[in-house]
């Protein structure tokens, strides 16, 4: 194997029985198509693994949030789970496995900076999550999707100029609705502290919910900073067994 994707493999946390699945998983149909000898050649690229590796997150996301909060209510595990297969989720974990560098593309791809392109990496990780599933089986998938995509941090705005939030997700809205159902009083925003030039500012903004609960957090805008501030309180909240309710 080549010495790239073994260095792949270790930051994965997987080794493949069979290197060429996971050649298969980094292969885009533009370097397929390429090399394709005719209409009867074999599908060498990653669409098919891309598809059922979607799927196989889908579950194996849905089979996590029930068994890790148990108390939860349909409506909150929809929104954890849609943030953690959002593509602003999935495009920082690529990113930080650096699948980017691996990516087997076609020359009109290459040229256009494919290996940067965030549907590409999201496609990617998903044909990888097929491919660990195809080698190991459900517990190296579920081992993986553990490790890199339900404990990973949400960084998908971490672009220098881009504040992505994650699909369907937004933690200000998934704050008011929680404290809502739990009889809380509703979250207040203010911004403490602004620091830098004009030009580049950094806020930190606070949420409370109550006398209990509160959190801040930093964010290049106000909305930045609020949404992770919301989803600071947010988490604790979910992953709290018992919370007291606010005066």
């Amino acid at each position: 194997m080549r010495a790239e994707l073994a260095a792949l493999e270790a930051r994965i946390g997987y080794r493949f029985s069979s290197p060429q699945l996971l050649r298969r998983s980094l292969t885009h149909t533009s370097l397929a198509n390429e090399i394709c000898t005719g209409p009867g050649s074999p599908l060498n690229d990653n669409e098919q693994l891309e598809f059922l590796g979607d799927s196989i997150l889908g579950f194996l996301v849905a089979e996590a949030l029930v068994s890790r909060h148990a108390e939860s209510r349909e409506g909150e595990l929809s929104r954890l789970k849609a943030h953690l297969v959002s593509a602003a989720h999935l495009h920082g974990v690529a990113r930080r496995l650096d699948i980017g560098g691996h990516l087997e593309l076609g020359r009109s791809e290459e040229m256009s900076g494919g290996r940067c392109k965030k549907t590409l990496l999201v496609d990617a990780l998903e044909a990888l999550i097929a491919a660990i599933y195809l080698d190991g089986g459900t517990e190296a998938a579920r081992a993986f999707i553990a490790a890199h995509v339900l404990d990973a941090p949400f960084d998908g705005d971490s672009d220098a100029d881009t504040d992505i939030q994650p699909a369907m997700t937004n933690f200000k809205t998934a704050l008011q609705e929680l404290a809502q159902s739990m009889k809380l009083p509703p979250p207040r925003y203010v911004i403490v502290k602004e620091r830098g030039p004009e030009h580049s500012k950094t806020f930190t903004v606070e949420v409370r919910v109550g006398s209990e609960l509160n959190g801040q957090a930093d964010g290049r805008t106000k909305k930045m900073a609020a949404q992770r501030a919301a989803r600071n309180v947010y988490d604790r909240i979910i992953a709290s067994a018992a919370v007291p309710a606010g005066e």
